[in-house]
């Protein structure tokens, strides 16, 4: 049963809205290539923030997926500082928290919220291929998609600001370690699963070759390490890390199984749980 309340006029179907994608489309200067090029391309996708007045360009995730876990520290940093900044200031640290946590959704236009919960919708609303995929275009969130949504915010502002009452630092560190294993971890599903639907934002993206995924994995591995390893233990990121794949590695095969494939949404969607799944590794270490 479906809600009648509409979404926010961005993001629309499959974490970006289809305007943007034909105004991409439309351009018709040559595409730059390099890192930072390739940077531009991931904050477009992935946020809000500016990026400057070069050309828009069709979305391109092998590209993207090198340069997304520099990316998503130039996404999470600000939200990061706000959530530490404001504990160290005296603010309570749930509330810097839940602060913080407000700044990330408006640097990404709520995307990964948007996709968790139309995924939510879709996969366990339906009961057939063509019905989940249908449900996850609605415009319109249900029960299922209400319910994910209400519990990721409600799961990482508790986090983090159990966290931000011992050390704020560290809460902010794990933090953006979780956000870029998240974002990174997710690439994984156009490397293994081709697009749920032909005219989807997902299939104009593209697939990501193994070379292009293992890069940027290993790339968002390091940061892990360098983030989390000062608040934790190496003992808690290897947790976290294993935590990472089983998200990935379970949330792809069911996927596979019940829709056959990836779309914007359901990478959206993982990128959030894998975000979860780290935080969840990595929280016990550092409350002690």
């Amino acid at each position: 049963m479906q809600l009648s309340q509409e979404h926010p006029p961005e993001p629309a179907d499959d974490t970006i809205a289809a305007e943007t994608l034909e105004a991409s489309r439309r351009t018709t200067a040559p595409a730059g290539l390099g890192l930072k090029d390739d940077f531009i391309m991931a904050l477009r996708l992935f946020s809000r923030l500016p990026t400057g007045g070069s050309p828009h360009q069709i979305p391109e995730l092998n590209r993207i997926a090198m340069a997304l876990p520099l990316a998503s520290i130039a996404i999470g940093v600000g939200p990061a500082l706000l959530l530490v900044l404001g504990t160290l200031a005296g603010l309570p640290p749930y509330f810097a928290a839940a602060l913080g946590v407000a700044a990330a959704v408006i640097a990404t236009g709520a995307m990964a919220e948007d996709a968790l919960a139309d995924a939510a919708d879709g996969l366990f609303g339906g009961h057939s291929v063509a019905r989940r995929l249908e449900i996850m275009k609605d415009s319109r969130h249900g029960t299922y998609g209400v319910a994910a949504l209400c519990l990721l915010l409600l799961l990482r502002v508790s986090g983090l600001g159990a966290v931000a009452a011992i050390n704020p630092l560290a809460a902010g560190a794990v933090w953006l370690a979780a956000s870029v294993m998240g974002r990174s971890g997710a690439m994984w599903m156009a490397v293994t699963l081709p697009a749920a639907r032909a005219d989807g934002v997902s299939a104009a993206a593209g697939r990501v070759t193994p070379t292009s995924f293992g890069v940027g994995a290993a790339f968002a591995v390091v940061l892990l390490f360098v983030l989390g390893g000062p608040a934790t233990s190496l003992v808690a990121l290897g947790v976290a890390l294993v935590a990472a794949i089983v998200m990935v590695l379970g949330w792809t095969a069911l996927c596979k199984h019940l829709v056959g494939g990836q779309t914007g949404d359901l990478m959206g969607a993982l990128g959030a749980l894998t975000e979860i799944a780290v935080l969840t590794a990595l929280l016990p270490f550092a409350l002690i």
